[in-house]
């Protein structure tokens, strides 16, 4: 069998030009090619192969034209509805976060809630305080009840955490922190500790919250934790910074001055 070398077609002198050096059969044959869609490619020959090298950069085409300003909004909208779609679906079977989320949850759950900041449609959300107005339930948190404090607080068989709410009255001035309880055996629902805390603006963005006083209803919650009031306020208590980084006529998130991370929805006043 007779085997034919196939030669490569010749490239048209207008496609680009062939230099070539003369010397020593060992030395190698530099071929270069210009002018390709922008392109420069170089290619070292030896008796034995042909390798293709990239020496020089691609120029990319830009468009001349940009997406009008309905476009943009439109894939924006698109863009935060699909990270809300994501972030509700991660928050399915871990309680708010509130007894501990795996690291991997939470790192999930933080980069969804740092997408949405990057989105935030309120930048000065201190100057729109009709979307802060209302009820507003809490989906997530950092701030955890873990160990021995769950214990005491009887959080694990005897005494079941329902909503954490949180209503605002702008004309007041006031913020109302209201954790709904359950407990088990004392056919006991909707027992309520409610924290009262005034709040100012400082900025475009935050809010300072001082404590005022809070209350359990009815008493027998209140025999249930009278022992360990101080560290249930100690966890819930709203006081000091909160900024405000997302908002939106349903979903607030903000940021205390310790990092913890909360995730709010609007929801109706119970």
């Amino acid at each position: 069998m007779s085997s034919k070398l196939i030669q490569p077609p010749s490239l048209p002198a207008s496609r680009g030009a062939i230099s070539r050096k003369a010397g020593d059969a060992k030395k190698k044959t530099l071929l270069s090619f210009s002018n390709l869609n922008s392109k420069t490619l170089s290619f070292s020959d030896n008796p034995f192969r042909l390798r293709p090298m990239f020496i020089g950069k691609v120029t990319e085409q830009s468009s001349s034209s940009s997406p009008n300003e309905h476009q943009v909004d439109e894939e924006e909208d698109i863009t935060v509805s699909q990270i809300k779609e994501e972030l509700y679906e991660a928050l399915k079977g871990i309680n708010r976060g509130i007894f501990g989320v795996k690291s991997d949850k939470k790192t999930e759950i933080e980069s969804l809630v740092k997408l949405l900041e990057c989105r935030n449609p309120t930048p000065e959300p201190t100057g729109e305080l009709d979307k802060i107005g209302g009820c507003w339930r809490l989906i997530y948190s950092t701030i955890t009840v873990l160990g021995s404090k769950r214990t005491k607080l009887g959080l694990r068989d005897f005494v079941s955490l329902g909503d954490l709410l949180q209503q605002i009255d702008i004309a007041e001035g006031k913020t109302v922190h209201v954790l709904k309880f359950d407990v088990r055996g004392l056919n006991l629902h909707d027992g309520e500790f409610r924290i009262v805390a005034s709040f100012k603006i400082i900025s475009k963005t935050s809010v300072e919250i001082t404590y005022e006083s809070s209350t359990i209803m009815p008493d027998q919650l209140m025999n249930i934790f009278k022992k360990n009031m101080n560290l249930l306020l100690g966890i819930f208590n709203p006081e000091g910074l909160f900024e405000i980084s997302y908002l939106d006529e349903d979903l607030q998130v903000g940021r205390d001055g310790k990092g913890n991370v909360f995730v709010l929805e609007k929801t109706e006043k119970p």
